[in-house]
């Protein structure tokens, strides 16, 4: 049964007022015309329910092991990420209309809308997937799906060095960065593994400290006993009750924490956190896009004016308040695309320029390389 005929299977199972039994169907079936068999009655009822439970036919991709992305570009184009770079999912959809009925039931199952007055929505379902929808015409060539999988385990610096994506001393100079309290930043390009990184760290944060994590959508998840998350909320149907970072940071600021994390740094909240980690929050961290270490300065100057804050200010502020980022990248590495920790380096404000200088840099290899720096993060981390 194709999707025209589905559709007309739908209208007329919606006249009941009830949930449909495969009775229902059955004789929905026939009024219809269609040929009703044992196989064929069971083949509508499996695509009636893949089509109002899940994430429908991507809901095998998502359960996939090791999957952590799912990008659908209109009906047939359905691609996978499994840590390797994009790759065919295998799956197509059998019209755009069936693409958009998708992403209008995710985003409603979230209490959310997508229509042609609102073609885009970006939420968090309730499992924790992280959901993203643009409708056509806006976007070509049909409506695109983004599902970002959220991690199913918790990975310390030790799965880290497991898979080569850290050196062994280099993990314990990042576990010592935490220990010392020094306050950084994960550094990368999308999907270099910031937010997993992240997590790793502050899993070595002592029990005995409480943390307060500020996100738009809840990614991570530190395995730590007193960790409190704080999540936006985006401004409803209305227009009204929208709760950005900067009002949570805020909050954080109030909750006694021991250090205050923001998830993803990427606009005016920046000054908030600065301004926290001026006050007496050490070792508070966050992650920030870049595609380098060299241009993670630029980054936050560029958010710095998005608060209102002039260069001179943000300069201020960042020498006193951040010291320290961690560069994520992606390379091949036997024939696969990896993640790996390409270095640590310092930041620092020199006459009217914020720079950062490598202290130490991780070959693929898995050797360390010291930089300039390496002597001011050797005495940051020394006990």
């Amino acid at each position: 049964m194709n999707s025209t005929d589905l559709d007309r299977l739908r209208a007329e199972l919606a006249r009941l007022g009830h949930a449909p039994s495969p009775t229902d169907v059955a004789v929905a079936m026939r009024e219809l015309g269609f040929v009703v068999s044992d196989a064929a009655l069971m083949d509508t009822l499996a695509a009636l329910r893949r089509e109002s439970v899940g994430a429908g036919p991507l809901e095998q991709l998502l359960r996939r092991p090791g999957v952590t992305d799912v990008i659908v570009n209109g009906p047939d184009q359905v691609f996978i990420d499994r840590g390797a770079g994009l790759e065919d999912g295998g799956v197509r959809f059998e019209s755009e209309a069936e693409v958009r009925r998708l992403a209008a039931r995710l985003a409603a199952s979230v209490g959310r809308r997508i229509d042609d007055g609102q073609p885009f929505v970006d939420a968090r379902l309730t499992d924790g997937t992280r959901l993203h929808a643009i409708l056509a015409p806006m976007a070509a060539p049909g409506t695109c799906l983004s599902l970002r999988v959220p991690a199913r385990r918790r990975f310390s610096l030790s799965d880290w060095v497991e898979a080569g994506s850290v050196p062994p001393a280099g993990a314990e100079l990042l576990a010592g960065l935490v220990r010392a309290k020094v306050a950084y930043l994960v550094s990368g390009g999308t999907g270099t593994g910031k937010t997993t990184l992240l997590s790793a760290m502050l899993a070595e944060v002592p029990a005995s400290e409480r943390l307060l994590v500020v996100e738009d959508s809840r990614e991570l998840m530190p395995d730590h006993p007193h960790c409190v998350r704080l999540e936006s909320r985006p401004a409803n149907a209305e227009g009204v009750g929208r709760i950005g970072l900067t009002d949570l940071v805020r909050q954080a600021l109030r909750m006694r924490p021991d250090r205050i994390i923001l998830g993803e740094v990427r606009g005016a909240e920046l000054c908030d956190l600065l301004m926290a980690f001026n006050t007496g929050h050490e070792g508070g961290c966050g992650t920030v896009h870049a595609n380098s270490a060299a241009d993670v300065p630029a980054r936050l100057e560029a958010l710095g004016a998005l608060g209102g804050w002039t260069p001179h200010a943000l300069r201020a502020q960042i020498a006193a308040a951040l010291q320290v980022v961690v560069h994520l990248t992606r390379d091949r590495h036997g024939g696969r695309t990896r993640r790996r920790v390409e270095g640590i380096h310092l930041l620092e404000v020199e006459r009217d320029r914020i720079l950062t200088h490598p202290a130490v840099t991780f070959d693929p290899g898995g050797s360390l390389d010291p930089g300039p720096g390496w002597g001011e993060l050797r005495a940051m981390v020394r006990p």
